[in-house]
């Protein structure tokens, strides 16, 4: 049986942005800047469109590796995974 948790809150946290590239890259900026703070958890991030909020974007791949750690690579990367690229 597995252990029960307590719920993960999950922050929405809306922009001014108009495009899924625009806001991917926002993103990207954040894990780069706040990647060491523990609570956070970039692996999975998903974006939406404001009034589309149940149509999610994943924006890494986040498989699990070797060693607990986990893909760093575009959703949907071609190849092997791996955790070196910030995409």
């Amino acid at each position: 049986m597995a252990a029960v948790t307590a719920p993960r809150w999950i922050i929405h946290l809306p922009t001014t942005l108009t495009s899924l590239d625009a806001a991917a890259d926002l993103v990207v900026a954040l894990r780069e800047s706040l990647g060491h703070v523990p609570a956070l958890d970039f692996g999975e991030t998903t974006l939406s469109e404001e009034d589309r909020q149940r149509l999610r974007h994943r924006v890494w791949c986040d498989a699990r590796l070797d060693g607990g750690r986990r893909c760093r690579l575009p959703d949907g990367h071609p190849g092997s995974c791996g955790t070196t690229g910030e995409g």
